[in-house]
């Protein structure tokens, strides 16, 4: 499964959507009650019960909405991993592809037209230069591959607080109903609190789910750190030395060259 900016931006766009929708069904929760109070038949006892619950249910619809807010804040973040996690790959390419270019395979030196040992020493370098240049491709490679997962969960859990919204706002949908019904339904007016309970059950989870996730990813990040630091590819923390300064003498017409072409 991939990442998708545009799929994730759709999800995130039907949630804020779905928000505006069910904070105005809670609007209109109030008043139907009041209607459905304006009976003669109904009792005062009734009707002091469902005004009651009328005003408990936006009381607990409105908690709702308020921690779909908190939620929220954080809904750019896999946006960003996802984005972050492309140009990583980009850079594993760059440094892989210079790894392969100083291959023993690819890096040939012509013996016909080199000789001396600035030709060893170049030989000797390069086995250093590849494996700090695999060694940032693998880096790059364990950085994207964390920065893609996180942004997939990430998007995975704003999925599931879409679907929860809209089961939330059907819920509203059916408490409207229920008020504005000739046969006043209890059940129907109570469904909000057994939506409630359920669905804010399901958003613990998503939550609980997504935070083990990250406590993983936070044990990956140690790891990738200490590969990071690592300096058996870096000695002394820097890019290795190809010791080339002591082969600057390249002159062929006095007799203490440190390196020449070959003769003719």
């Amino acid at each position: 499964m991939t990442f998708s900016t545009a799929q994730f931006e759709a999800t995130l766009a039907e949630i804020e959507s779905g928000m505006a929708t069910f904070s105005a069904n809670l609007g209109k929760i109030p008043p139907a009650a009041q209607r459905a109070t304006d009976h003669w038949y109904i009792t005062d006892a009734v009707a002091e019960g469902i005004t009651w619950l009328a005003t408990k249910t936006v009381e607990i619809g409105q908690d709702i909405l308020n921690w779909f807010i908190d939620l929220l804040k954080g809904a750019v973040a896999p946006i960003y991993m996802a984005i972050d996690g492309f140009k990583w790959l980009e850079i594993r390419g760059e440094a892989n592809l210079v790894a392969a270019n100083l291959t023993d395979q690819n890096l040939a030196i012509d013996n016909s037209e080199w000789s001396g040992d600035a030709r060893e020493a170049y030989g000797t370098a390069v086995g250093a230069q590849a494996a700090a240049a695999s060694r940032i491709g693998s880096i790059a490679t364990s950085t994207s591959a964390n920065l893609l997962t996180c942004a997939l969960a990430g998007a995975a859990f704003y999925l599931t607080l879409a679907g929860v919204l809209a089961k939330l706002i059907a819920a509203t949908i059916t408490i409207i109903a229920a008020y504005a019904s000739a046969a006043f339904s209890w059940a129907g007016a109570a469904l909000m609190l057994e939506e409630a309970g359920v669905n804010t059950a399901i958003i613990g989870t998503a939550l609980a789910t997504v935070t083990a996730f990250v406590g993983a990813q936070v044990t990956a990040l140690a790891l990738l750190h200490g590969d990071a630091v690592d300096p058996s590819s870096f000695p002394n923390k820097v890019w290795p030395t190809s010791n080339s300064a002591q082969y600057s003498d390249g002159t062929v017409k006095d007799d203490d060259a440190d390196w020449s072409l070959k003769p003719e």
